[in-house]
């Protein structure tokens, strides 16, 4: 069994709570609410900036030139590419330019960008990958999910689109690969690590859903 099999199957669980929790159960039948949906651009524009860094950082630390070019190009699509799609959100559920820069990061949202930053800074190369690895599987996953099941003539379908369409799931399998190759020359401390930074991070996914579904805020 390969590496990100392993962890996978171990964090599949986590996984269909993520598949089923109200947030994603109500995207996919189109029933979400706008300002739900609108409170999880917004931090999800917030975050990307920090996803992107992350990404860059990581391919500084790539022990060879085709990761150091896979993960520069995955940090220019989360900020350039994905924002784009965010750009067209926000214009479409009312959100002005100044009302994103006025929003501050949710404390989910903070603690997840943190996360990933230190991560990627502190740790070392195969361990800020498998950190990396749940935003894009699980969104992969999940976009595949919601695409089988969503109501027709869905207001998000855009959304559903991006997640689920073959360019990103080709982008989610190379990065797959990636991690499996490093993994199958790490230690076993170095895999452990990588098991935990994984798992964080999925429950991270979970997190930042249900702080949009929750619209959270700072309670002081």
């Amino acid at each position: 069994m390969s590496f990100t099999a392993e962890i996978w199957k171990e964090n599949s669980a986590l996984f269909e709570t993520i598949r089923t929790m109200p947030f994603n159960q109500e995207l996919a039948d189109g029933t979400l609410s706008q300002e739900r949906f609108r409170h999880y651009m917004i931090q999800d524009a917030h975050y990307l900036v920090a996803f992107g860094r992350a990404l860059a950082v990581a391919a500084g630390k790539a022990d060879n030139s085709d990761e150091v070019a896979q993960f520069s190009e995955a940090a220019r699509t989360a900020i350039i590419v994905e924002r784009s799609l965010h750009a067209d959100f926000m214009e479409q559920f009312n959100v002005s330019p100044a009302t994103f820069s006025a929003t501050p990061l949710s404390p989910t949202t903070h603690h997840y960008c943190n996360y990933l930053v230190a991560t990627s800074w502190s740790a070392s190369y195969p361990v800020a990958l498998a950190a990396l690895l749940p935003c894009f599987w699980i969104y992969a996953e999940i976009g595949r999910d919601i695409l089988a099941r969503a109501a027709k003539n869905n207001p998000y379908d855009a959304w559903i689109a991006t997640y689920a369409g073959e360019e990103f799931h080709a982008a989610v399998r190379g990065v797959i690969q990636t991690v499996d190759r490093v993994a199958s020359v790490a230690s076993a401390e170095t895999r452990r690590d990588m098991h935990a930074a994984y798992t964080h991070a999925a429950k991270l996914e979970w997190m930042f859903w249900d702080a949009a579904y929750r619209l959270e805020q700072w309670a002081v």
